[in-house]
């Protein structure tokens, strides 16, 4: 079986951390490959960013077609380009925030999520609602710009340890979220240190997207997920057109 984890912003260090994260948890038979985005922002961080990250996405899943992979994996906690990535896909992929707060739910009762900046708490917070989890779960932010969790003397780790203290005492979580795939590499240790489940999204993604494949399940066709209809793209969009290339 072979995963692509996509790191939709163009942080090549980032990209290696999920990777890292990806292969500690897979499968003896499963393969990882990791991909960065080529074009886009350098961090995900609110709506702005997320939606000039979704072209380079979408390009490196389709591009990566060829080679071929079995499902494939957004390495963002938004879950950017999710949707958009459904639908002209024909394999499973997988969002961070999704898979996350689903694994959540088969643990605790109560758990938040701690996430970086304000203004990306309330995006994940309106997706937690959405995926049903909004009576269950709290969203919190830390305020720790994204690539600060790249620098090991920038603050980043106490700010966030003192964040999952505040939700301990305050929203009596049972379990903890990690709201930015740029903390993945943090889920072990955290969980030692507080005795509690600490669920990373991309761990959470990679075995879901097993065992739908292992199910043979895949996105629906049928609806919302329905494949592109051909159509002329303009200018600088014109490379994704439906037309130019069978889905």
């Amino acid at each position: 079986m072979r995963i692509l984890i996509v790191n939709p912003n163009t942080t090549a260090s980032m990209t290696e951390k999920a990777a890292t994260a990806a292969r500690a948890v897979a499968a003896s038979g499963t393969e990882i490959i990791a991909a960065t985005s080529r074009m886009g922002p350098v961090s995900i961080e609110g709506h702005y960013d997320g939606a000039l990250a979704i072209p380079g996405l979408i390009s490196e899943l389709k591009e990566r077609q060829s080679a071929g992979y079995h499902a494939a994996v957004i390495a963002c906690f938004d879950d950017t380009g999710l949707e958009a990535a459904r639908s002209f896909s024909d394999v499973p992929i997988l969002g961070l925030c999704e898979s996350a707060v689903v694994t959540a739910g088969f643990l605790a009762q109560r758990f938040t999520v701690v996430t970086t900046l304000e203004r990306s708490r309330v995006l994940i917070d309106n997706l937690v609602r959405r995926y049903g989890m909004g009576d269950r779960a709290k969203v919190r932010a830390s305020d720790i710009p994204v690539l600060e969790l790249e620098d090991a003397a920038s603050g980043a780790i106490g700010k966030l340890r003192a964040e999952i203290e505040r939700a301990l005492a305050e929203d009596g979580a049972e379990a903890i979220v990690l709201g930015c795939a740029g903390m993945t590499d943090l889920a072990r240790e955290l969980q030692e240190i507080y005795g509690i489940p600490v669920v990373d999204g991309v761990a959470a993604a990679v075995k879901q997207a097993e065992a739908l494949v292992s199910l043979g399940l895949s996105t629906s066709k049928r609806g919302s997920y329905a494949s592109p209809l051909p159509k002329s793209f303009i200018g600088a969009m014109s490379g994704f057109s439906p037309a130019l290339k069978a889905v």
